[in-house]
């Protein structure tokens, strides 16, 4: 995976790593259970320090997208309590569409109510 530093951004360099690993697993990119690079070889990697790198990870494990294992170092791990959130999500939305198909609602409305949605609760237009 090619990371992407923007050193002119006013955006923290530890956010755009994090932001950076979270696209890594948005996009497939990273998969649970990938080894990132070590602190110092990505420190070294992309140029910027180590604090920062350890910075980036620290957040990522708290968000729950890495572990820290002792001999593999920084591990894509998926947080279950999301998984079990995606699947709950799932359960509901499927009744909700058979709902929709029963009174006729089409594929495309339905993706356009999930996208406004979505917008809202992310802030998006």
């Amino acid at each position: 995976m090619i990371l992407k530093i923007d050193f002119d951004s006013e955006e923290a360099l530890y956010v755009q790593l994090c932001n950076q690993i979270i696209r890594g697993i948005a996009t497939e990119m990273l998969h649970e259970g990938d080894s990132l690079p070590s602190v110092r070889q990505l420190a070294d990697e992309i140029g910027i320090n180590m604090h920062t790198v350890n910075k980036a990870y620290a957040v990522l494990r708290q968000e729950g997208f890495l572990r820290l294992d002792r001999r593999r170092g920084a591990v894509i791990a998926l947080d279950m309590d999301k998984l079990r959130a995606l699947n709950e999500m799932k359960e509901s939305l499927a009744l909700v569409v058979a709902r929709g198909i029963c009174r006729d609602v089409g594929r495309e409305e339905v993706h356009g109510l999930i996208d406004e949605i979505f917008d809202e609760f992310c802030g998006q237009e």
